[in-house]
Formats: C-alpha cells, sequence, structure tokens
C-alpha cells in the first residue's frame, strides 16, 4: 500500500507525517510526502521539524521537498492532507471519484481532533512539538487500521 502525507510547503508538517508513519508500519508500505505549492522543492525540511524529530528518534533530515502531481492521485492508495485548504487542492486535482475517495484529513482519517494539523511555519519550537504530537497519534491510530486491512 501506498501512502502520501501532504501539507502546503512539505517542509513543515507533512515530512513529520512521512517520518512518523514509516516508523509505524512494516515493509508492506510506501510512504511519501509532498506539498501543494512548490515554493520549497528540492528543499530539506524546516531545521525546526528536523530537530523535533530527531528528539522523537525519528530522521527526516534526508527527505526533499516535492510538490504533488495529478500522477500521485493514481499511484497512491491513501492520501492524508493537514488541513482543509491542502484538502481542497489536492480534491482539486482528482479525476473522478475513485481519486477523490483516497483523499482525507490527516485528524478525521484517524478519528481524532481537532480536525486539522496547523502549520507551524511562523511559530516557534513548542508548534513543531504540539504538531508531532498530533500527527504521531493520528498515524498510530491509521496505522492500526491501516494494518488489519492486510
Amino acid at each position: 500500500m501506498k501512502i502520501l502525507m501532504v501539507c502546503l510547503g512539505n517542509i513543515c508538517r507533512s515530512p513529520l507525517a512521512e517520518g512518523i508513519m514509516k516508523t509505524k508500519l512494516g515493509g508492506d508500505f510506501f510512504v511519501d510526502s509532498a506539498g501543494t505549492i512548490d515554493l520549497h522543492k528540492g528543499e530539506h525540511p524546516d531545521k525546526r521539524a528536523v530537530e523535533t524529530a530527531k528528539n522523537h528518534g525519528v530522521d527526516i533530515s534526508k527527505q526533499y521537498s516535492r510538490p504533488i502531481t495529478a500522477q500521485d492521485l493514481e499511484d497512491f492508495d491513501r492520501i492524508y492532507c493537514m488541513d482543509s485548504k491542502n484538502l481542497e487542492d489536492v480534491i482539486s486535482l482528482a479525476k473522478n471519484d475513485e481519486q477523490r475517495s483516497k483523499i482525507a484529513l490527516l485528524m478525521e482519517a484517524a478519528d481524532l481532533k481537532p480536525r486539522e494539523v496547523a502549520d507551524p511555519y511562523f511559530g516557534g519550537v513548542e508548534g513543531f512539538e504540539t504538531v508531532f504530537k498530533q500527527i504521531d497519534a493520528a498515524c498510530e491510530s491509521i496505522a492500526e487500521k491501516l494494518s488489519t486491512l492486510k
């Protein structure tokens, strides 16, 4: 199964989600991340995201930002978005109901609140810690659900 995590620039939330989900799933899964914009294309994740992940034993330092493509909606089985705007942007790329059915908000797919993962980019390190904990809980819940599908 192929899973794609999506946020705005693919330098904060979705790299964290990719890294965290990889620690929770086995080799039968492929996890990647992308952004809805290409502003940071080719860049490593934000240093605060890298440091926060490292503090929790997750290495995201070798990831590179990339924009989501229409092909991703063909290639991935599940696409998890961090907030409603990301969700709208990804749904706008969908060509049919099958593709739309693959797309969901991360927190809603995990049956957790709040509904969205706030973008920590303009805040301090504490925001990245909060986001890490939210994403970690969501990934744990989703990983449990996905493992029962095998």
